[in-house]
């Protein structure tokens, strides 16, 4: 009996021992590199080195450190891009990718140049030397932001999960209505905006304001992009009823300068050494500072005379005209629709003049007067069919940023 029992202990043991063996021993799960894409290459399949662009930098002194393919020279590559990359268009700071062959890490196989967050070119040595120049995919999404100024500007903005950049959008369209120096807590704005985004993930900023609201001391005031004419490239903003917001006429056609000779009816001309009636404003300048037309209109004259030299008129309505002359450049041609603050040329000192200078001149109903002594306009205002148009398609827009501002501050 006592064998039997040490028997069958032996055999439940064995059994147990060969139940532990069936066991399965659970496999190992591989990790699985992540697929990484971008510019057209899978990281993966190359040993990619980033780097920026140094001081003393270029091409060639970047291929001279790795193996081309058919024991191509630098200079031979150079010469075979230069015509869809130019060499010298590479600057400091920018960054530059390097895709090198895994089992030869020192023979380069492409090279990614990147101009901004969205252009950028590749010089390929794969099968054949070529060059691209690509764009990532962008995209535009519309959205409405609100709030109220609680610190600064920028830092309501941001708090509204808005750029900061769009202060200076807004600061800009409002100009010659707002101080934004001077807003306070309290005031309130509403803004419909574009902004782009790289590959539907990447946040590129603020692309244009498609209309806004601000409250501002407790008055109101609105502001709608608009092209009154279709050759203008940049649009002008308007309020609710079709007010333009800025000045008719911009102070100066300089952004830096000096007044060097004010309109006079008696003034000793420094060439001619005579006295005569100077009817115009010179503002002094480095030769090359650009000239800015003072209000939109069409180039009525444009070209050259021995006490104009170089110089451009432009009419702005049946009332106004102005003209700039001495320029080095004229940069517009006759019958050219400007807007305001288009550079039309360059400070010179062609003609009768003796430095570089632009001189100023205004017509008022076809009289020259002292425009630093006129009650300016502000923007023309907008003809009756165009203003009809205008009101017209501002409407759902209005009604939005109302509605927005209702919802959310119970206005």
């Amino acid at each position: 009996m006592r064998y039997l029992a040490l028997l069958l202990l032996i055999t439940i043991i064995f059994s147990c021992d060969k139940k532990e063996e069936k066991k399965e021993v659970p496999k190992k799960v591989e990790k699985k590199e992540p697929i990484i894409k971008e510019y057209g290459f899978i990281f993966n399949n190359y040993k990619v080195v980033r780097d920026t662009i140094k001081s003393g930098d270029n091409l060639g002194l970047i291929f001279d450190k790795y193996k081309l393919p058919d024991s191509l020279r630098t200079f031979d590559v150079v010469e075979k891009v230069k015509d869809s990359f130019n060499p010298r268009m590479i600057k400091i700071g920018k960054p530059y990718l390097l895709f090198l062959d895994k089992n030869h890490p020192n023979e380069l196989q492409a090279l990614v140049y990147v101009k901004n967050p969205i252009e950028y070119a590749v010089i390929d040595f794969r099968d054949s030397i070529h060059v691209s120049n690509k764009r990532k995919a962008t995209s535009l999404k519309r959205r409405t932001i609100a709030a109220e100024i609680e610190g600064s500007f920028s830092e309501t903005l941001a708090n509204a999960g808005a750029s900061p950049a769009l202060a200076s959008r807004l600061a800009k369209v409002y100009e010659y209505s707002i101080d934004f120096f001077k807003i306070q807590k309290g005031d309130k704005f509403c803004a419909t905006i574009y902004e782009r985004f790289i590959e539907d993930s990447i946040y590129a900023g603020v692309e244009s304001v498609e209309s806004t609201y601000f409250k501002h001391r407790g008055k109101v005031f609105y502001a709608f992009p608009y092209k009154l004419n279709p050759e203008q490239n940049l649009p002008d903003y308007y309020d609710e009823n079709g007010n333009g917001l800025k000045s008719m006429f911009l102070k100066a056609p300089l952004d830096y300068f000096r007044i060097s000779s004010r309109f006079s009816g008696r003034r000793f001309h420094p060439v001619q050494k005579r006295w005569k009636a100077h009817n115009g404003t010179d503002y002094a300048a480095a030769t090359g500072t650009p000239i800015k037309t003072t209000a939109s209109g069409v180039v009525e004259r444009a070209g050259y005379t021995s006490g104009n030299g170089n110089y451009v008129k432009v009419r702005h309505n049946g009332t106004y005209s102005t003209q700039y002359l001495h320029m080095s450049k004229i940069l517009v041609k006759k019958g050219q629709y400007v807007t305001q603050g288009q550079v039309i040329g360059k400070v010179g000192s062609t003609g009768l003049a003796t430095g570089p200078h632009v001189c100023y001149r205004f017509w008022k109903n076809g009289v020259q007067v002292d425009p630093l002594r006129l009650q300016l306009p502000s923007a023309e205002p907008m003809k009756k069919e165009a203003k009809e148009q205008y009101l017209k398609y501002i409407e759902p827009l209005k009604k939005e940023l109302d509605s927005v501002m209702t919802t959310k501050f119970k206005e």
